[in-house]
C-alpha cells in the first residue's frame, strides 16, 4: 500500500469502476433536485433514488460516483470522535438490475487488495455478514478465500429505511493494529464495535426485497429488479492510507487547520484537548457550510437554512475557545476551495458570494448573542426560585441560537442554576422527531415493473406540430395494463407519436383531446414515464380507446401559445436580471403556465423599484426587437462554449437543446415562440422574498398583461372621478397636496393632545402636592388611551420637570395591548425601585419588560385594568 493524496484516491476509485463498465455520474448538489422528501443529499444512493425506485431509467445500468453528502443528526460528536463529520464524500458503485452479489463482492475485494489499485494486505481485512445470508458467506469464504475467523455474523447488517427497496449488506473492515486498542473498552474491541482499531471502509447493500409495514422481514417480496448499492467513505480511506490517527490528520483537513492556526495564533500540535476539538469542529463545519451555500442553500431559521445557521454559530462559538471573537470563518473559504476545487471546480466561481454570506452571518451572530442575553434576562425575571427551567434554556438554544454553555454561565452570574436534565430531555425529543422525519423522508418508492419494463419508442412531435395522427402503445389502468377503455373510464396511456408536452423544466403540461370518427378522449395532464416516454392521463368522453384505432391527437392551441409566450419571456427575464441586478443571479426555480410566469432567483435583498422598472423595460425592449427565437440541438460541450446557461445541478446528456433569443442562450427542452414579438408585452406584477437569499418575480405577458393594465387604467379613472380632476395628470399633484394637508392636521392634533395631556399631568401633580407635607414623596398614578410606550416615557419627562421627589406609575392602552412605565426619582429608588416593581408585575400578570432602578417598562398583549396594575405596583 503506497501513500496517495485524497484527490488520487477519489480518482482511483472512479477509474477502477470505469474499467468494470461503469459510467461516472457527476456529484449532485447537496440540495436535492425534485425531491422534497429529503432535506439534504445524505448518501451516495440518495442522489440516485429515481433509478432505484424505477421512476426513471438510467442510460447505464452500472454507475459510479463520488457524492458529497451532508448529515447533521450527530452534530454533537463532530470534533469529539475520530470520524464524525457533517459533510463527507461517499464513493459508490451501483448496479441497477445488472450485476449482483458475486460481482459486487469481487469488485470490492479486487479494488482494496490488488497492487494495481489500493493494495491493502489481505490479512488486515475483516468482513461482516447478515445471519442467514449464506450466499454472501460462501462467496467470502470459498471464492475470496477469507478464513472463518475473518468473517463476523452481524444482526445489524440489514439496510432498511421505511417502505421500499431493502436487503442484507456486507461490510469490510480494516484492522489498524493493537496500537489502537486503547481507544475502546474491552467489550467494544471487536469488528463492528465502537473502537478506532477496526474501521469500516466498505459497505455493499444487496437491495433485493420490498419492505412493507406490518409484514415480517422473512415475508418480504423479492424486487422485480435487484440492485447493488456500495459505499466507501473517502475521509476514512484517506485517513488509513495517509496514516492519520483521525480523519482530521489528512490532506482533506490539515490545510484548513493550518489556516485556523494562522488566524488564531494557536498551534494545533500544542493545543489543549478543548482547543483540538475546536480545530476539528471548525474545519468540519465550515467545509459543510461552504458546499451547502455553493449548492444553493442559504442561512435561515427553518429547514436546511437552519442547519447552515446552526453549523456557523457552533463554529463561531468554538472559535472563542481559540481566542477569536470576531468574524473569521469567511476567511477559510479560499483554502477549502483550494483543497476541494480540483474535483468540484464550480466552487471557484462562487467564492465571493460564499464569503459574503458567511461574513454577514457571523456578524449577525454577535447580535444574536446580545438578543439571547436579553431574552435570558426576561426568562430569569419570570423564574420563581433560583433554577431556570430546562425548557426555557432549550427555547434559547433552539429559537435564538443561544448556546447552553452561555446560558449556564450567564445564569450563574445572576445567581441562578439551569435544569440541565430537563434541557437534555428536550434535546433528545428533538432528535427523536428528526429521526422520525428522516425515516419518513428517506424511504424509497416501492418498485412497479410495468412502466419500468415498457421500452417501446414514443416520439414527441410537439415542437413543430400541434396535432398528429397516432396510435396507442400502452393503456395502464390502476397500474395494470388493459386492452381498452370505455366511456367515463380513466387511465394513463403512451402514444406512438404525441404533440402533448409533458410537464418538466418548470413548464406545465399540455392538455387537449384524442379524437377519431367514433371517439373523443380528453387528455387532462402529461408527465414523463421512467423510460422517457410521455405518459398521458386520459378520460373517455365518447366511444372507446383501444390499440387498433388511429386517433388525431390535438393539443389546446390557445393554451400552448400562451405557455410559449410565458416561457420565452422567462428566458428574457433571467437575462435582464443578470444584466441589471448582477451576474450572481442564478435560477432557483420557475413555473410557466398559460396564465402567468414565475421566476425564482438567488439574490440577497429585495429588488428595488428602480431596478424592477429597468428589468421590465429591458424585457419589453427585447420583445419589441422582433428577434427570431432559434433552437438547435448541439453537443453539450459546444453549447457551453457558446455561453449557454444551464440550471445548476441539473443532469444533461451529451446532446442538448439550446434556445437562443438575442443574447439569451439557455439549455432548455421547453416550447417557445418563434419570434419575441409574439409575446406582445411583459408586465411584472410582484417581487417578493420566498426564503433567505431567494427572491421571486411573477409576471404576465400578452393578453394577461393587457388585462392587468386595463384594470389599473380603470382604477385611475375611478380615482380621477372621485377626486374631481379634469385630467389624469392632475391626480398625483392633488394627492400630494391632500397628503400634505392631512399630515399638517395630524401634527396639529398631536400637539393639541400633548398639551391636554400635559395639563392633565400638571393638574394631578398640583393636587398631589397640595396634599403633601414637607418631605413627602409625590405619587402619581395615571392611565391614558391610545398611548404607546414612547408616549408614556415622554410624560415621565413632564413630571421630572415639575417634581423633585416622586414615584410614578403610568398605564397606556393601544388596541389590545397594555403598556406600563414606572419611574422614581433617585432619592426614592431604595424604597420604590422601578426595575424590581416591573419584575413583580411581570410575574403577576405575565407582561414582558425590564429596565433600570429609576425607570422601567413592560407591556402585555391584552387589556389589564389600570387599578389592578396600580395595586400590584405598590406591593
Amino acid at each position: 500500500m503506497k501513500y496517495r493524496t485524497s484527490t488520487e484516491i477519489r480518482q482511483l476509485f472512479l477509474d477502477f469502476f470505469v474499467t468494470k463498465g461503469h459510467v461516472i455520474e457527476p456529484s449532485s448538489p447537496l440540495v436535492p433536485i425534485n425531491d422534497p422528501s429529503l432535506l439534504w443529499i445524505n448518501s451516495g444512493v440518495a442522489a440516485l433514488k429515481k433509478y432505484f425506485d424505477g421512476s426513471e431509467i438510467p442510460n447505464s445500468l452500472r454507475i459510479v460516483n463520488a457524492q458529497k453528502s451532508l448529515r447533521a443528526n450527530d452534530i454533537e460528536n463532530v470534533g469529539v470522535t475520530a470520524r464524525h463529520h457533517t459533510l463527507f464524500e461517499m464513493l459508490g458503485n451501483f448496479s441497477i438490475g445488472d450485476y449482483f452479489r458475486k460481482d459486487a463482492i469481487h469488485y470490492g475485494w479486487e479494488f482494496l487488495t490488488s497492487e494495481n489499485w489500493v493494495g491493502f494486505p489481505k490479512e488486515k481485512l475483516y468482513v461482516t455478514v447478515y445471519p442467514g445470508d449464506d450466499e454472501t458467506y460462501n462467496i467470502w469464504k470459498n471464492e475470496i478465500g477469507l478464513s472463518a475467523d475473518h468473517i463476523v455474523m452481524c444482526e445489524d447488517n440489514f439496510w432498511e429505511i421505511g417502505e421500499g427497496p431493502c436487503g442484507p449488506c456486507t461490510e469490510i473492515f480494516y484492522d489498524r493494529g493493537a496500537v489502537f486498542n486503547s481507544t475502546a473498552t474491552e467489550d467494544e474491541l471487536y469488528v463492528g464495535g465502537e473502537n478506532d482499531r477496526y474501521i469500516e471502509i466498505w459497505n455493499i447493500v444487496f437491495s433485493q426485497y420490498n419492505s412493507k409495514q406490518g409484514v415480517a422481514r422473512a415475508q418480504y417480496q423479492e424486487l422485480p429488479t435487484k440492485n447493488i448499492d456500495t459505499g466507501m467513505g473517502l475521509e476514512r480511506m484517506v485517513s488509513i492510507i495517509q496514516g492519520g490517527n483521525t480523519n482530521f490528520e489528512t490532506d482533506l483537513f490539515l490545510p484548513i487547520i493550518g489556516q485556523i492556526e494562522a488566524l488564531s495564533g494557536i498551534e494545533y500540535a500544542t493545543a489543549t484537548a478543548e482547543q483540538i476539538i475546536a480545530f476539528k469542529l471548525i474545519s468540519d463545519h465550515i467545509r459543510a457550510v461552504v458546499f451547502a451555500i455553493a449548492d444553493g442553500a442559504l442561512p435561515s431559521n427553518e429547514g436546511r437554512g437552519y442547519v447552515i445557521r446552526r453549523l456557523l454559530r457552533r463554529a463561531s462559538r468554538f472559535a472563542k475557545k481559540l481566542g477569536v471573537s470576531k468574524p473569521f470563518l469567511f476567511n477559510l473559504t479560499d483554502i477549502i476551495v483550494d483543497v476541494m476545487g480540483g474535483y468540484y471546480g464550480y466552487l471557484y466561481s462562487k467564492v465571493t458570494m460564499i464569503k459574503k454570506v458567511i461574513f454577514s452571518e457571523e456578524e449577525k451572530f454577535l447580535t444574536t448573542l446580545n438578543e439571547g442575553e436579553k431574552k435570558l434576562i426576561e426568562l430569569l425575571n419570570k423564574t420563581t426560585g433560583t433554577i431556570l427551567a430546562g425548557e426555557a434554556a432549550f427555547t434559547l438554544y433552539d429559537t435564538y441560537g443561544f448556546p447552553i454553555e452561555l446560558t449556564i454561565e450567564c445564569a450563574a452570574e445572576a445567581g441562578y442554576e439551569v435544569d440541565k436534565i430537563q434541557f437534555f430531555e428536550h434535546m433528545q425529543l428533538q432528535k427523536q422527531r428528526a429521526r422520525a422525519a428522516r425515516v419518513v423522508g428517506e424511504s424509497m418508492q416501492i418498485q412497479g415493473d410495468v412502466l419500468a419494463n415498457f421500452k417501446n419508442t414514443s416520439i414527441f412531435v410537439g415542437y413543430e406540430n400541434f396535432e398528429v395522427l397516432t396510435k396507442v402503445l400502452l393503456i395502464l389502468k390502476d397500474s395494470m395494463a388493459v386492452m381498452e377503455l370505455l366511456p367515463t373510464e380513466k387511465a394513463v396511456v403512451i402514444l406512438e407519436k404525441t404533440p402533448f408536452y409533458a410537464e418538466s423544466g418548470g413548464q406545465i403540461y399540455d392538455s387537449g383531446t384524442l379524437v377519431s370518427d367514433r371517439s373523443v378522449i380528453r387528455v387532462r395532464s402529461v408527465k414523463k414515464a421512467p423510460n422517457g416516454q410521455f405518459l398521458h392521463e386520459v378520460e373517455v368522453i365518447e366511444g372507446r380507446l383501444d390499440f387498433e384505432t388511429e386517433y388525431t391527437a390535438i393539443i389546446d392551441i390557445n393554451q400552448r401559445k400562451a405557455i410559449q409566450k410565458n416561457h420565452t419571456a422567462t428566458h428574457l427575464l433571467q437575462k435582464a436580471l443578470r444584466s441589471i441586478v448582477g451576474k450572481h443571479v442564478e435560477q432557483a426555480g420557475s413555473s410557466v403556465d398559460s396564465k402567468r410566469l414565475r421566476f425564482d432567483f438567488s439574490h440577497f435583498e429585495a429588488v428595488t423599484p428602480s431596478q424592477l422598472q429597468k428589468i421590465e423595460q429591458k424585457v419589453n425592449e427585447m420583445i419589441w426587437e422582433s428577434a427570431q427565437v432559434i433552437t438547435e440541438v448541439l453537443p453539450i460541450s459546444e453549447a457551453k462554449n457558446r455561453g449557454a446557461m444551464a440550471l445548476f445541478g441539473e443532469k444533461y446528456g451529451e446532446v442538448v437543446r439550446v434556445v437562443m433569443a438575442l443574447d439569451s442562450i439557455e439549455l432548455c427542452g421547453g416550447t417557445h415562440v418563434s419570434n419575441t414579438a409574439e409575446i406582445g408585452i411583459f408586465k411584472i406584477i410582484s417581487e417578493s422574498g420566498i426564503g433567505s437569499g431567494v427572491r421571486r418575480i411573477e409576471a404576465y405577458t400578452s393578453k394577461a398583461a393587457f388585462g392587468y393594465l386595463k384594470e389599473y387604467e380603470q382604477i385611475v379613472n375611478d380615482v380621477q372621478i372621485a377626486f374631481k380632476r379634469k385630467a389624469k395628470e392632475d391626480i398625483l399633484e392633488f394627492a400630494k397636496s391632500t397628503l400634505k394637508k392631512v399630515k399638517e392636521l395630524e401634527t396639529t392634533i398631536k400637539a393639541t393632545e400633548k398639551t391636554m395631556v400635559s395639563q392633565k399631568i400638571v393638574k394631578a401633580l398640583e393636587q398631589e402636592t397640595a396634599k403633601n407635607k414637607a418631605g413627602d414623596i409625590t405619587t402619581v398614578e395615571m392611565e391614558f388611551a391610545n398611548t404607546t410606550i414612547q408616549d408614556l416615557k415622554s410624560y415621565i419627562d413632564i413630571i421630572k420637570e415639575r417634581a423633585t421627589t416622586y414615584t410614578v406609575v403610568l398605564v397606556g392602552y393601544e388596541a389590545h395591548k397594555t403598556n406600563i412605565v414606572i419611574a422614581s426619582s433617585k432619592d426614592c429608588v431604595e424604597q420604590y425601585n422601578a426595575k424590581l416593581r416591573i419584575q413583580k408585575l411581570n410575574t403577576a400578570i405575565g407582561s414582558r419588560g425590564g429596565g433600570k432602578p429609576e425607570i422601567a417598562q413592560a407591556s402585555i398583549d391584552e387589556i389589564i385594568p389600570a387599578a389592578e396594575i396600580f395595586t400590584l405596583a405598590l406591593k
